[in-house]
């Protein structure tokens, strides 16, 4: 993951782009794998730690509304809403944004153990919100699932 996460920050570098995260089910990892880089902190600007809706809401302004209700906090809305207030609130030039359930936990019918929504966007583009089954393959593996899928959806916006 390291590699990726060096490719990452080395597109960033070719574009002059700055970045943020916004993490619910990764709790971090995604800007832990960024700044385990060393000379990571002239693109990596910060990162939004919102587990909870009520985090999502006072740090993102994500409605509660729509994280208690439906559609829920795993949705590709949520998803959508965390990742273009963390580009505004952050002023970069590139957000990544992530809610799903880990598990073992918090699933239901429609929404099982491994569904992940994972979003990015740049200033100049709309928001790519992509849906990831992930499967019931362990809180471990869904959350480096996750981050793995993440950082290549960063290196495909970094790059464009």
């Amino acid at each position: 993951m390291s590699l990726l996460a060096e490719k990452v920050l080395a597109a960033c570098r070719n574009d002059g782009l700055t970045l943020v995260t916004a993490e619910s089910c990764t709790g971090g990892l995604i800007a832990g794998a960024l700044t385990d880089i060393a000379g990571s902190s002239d693109v990596f600007d910060r990162g939004f730690v919102t587990y909870t809706n009520r985090a999502k809401f006072e740090l993102l302004g994500v409605p509660l509304e729509v994280t208690d209700g439906p559609p829920g906090a795993v949705s590709k809305l949520v998803a959508q809403k965390m990742v273009e207030a963390a580009l505004v609130k952050s002023g970069t030039d590139l957000a990544v944004a992530v809610t799903g359930i880990a598990g073992p936990g918090g699933a239901t019918a429609e929404k099982p153990v491994g569904l992940v929504y994972i979003a990015v966007k740049r200033t100049d583009t709309p928001a790519v919100v992509e849906e990831f089954r992930f499967g019931n393959i362990g809180r471990k593996n869904v959350r480096a699932e996750t981050v793995q899928s993440a950082l290549e959806m960063l290196l495909q916006a970094a790059a464009a």
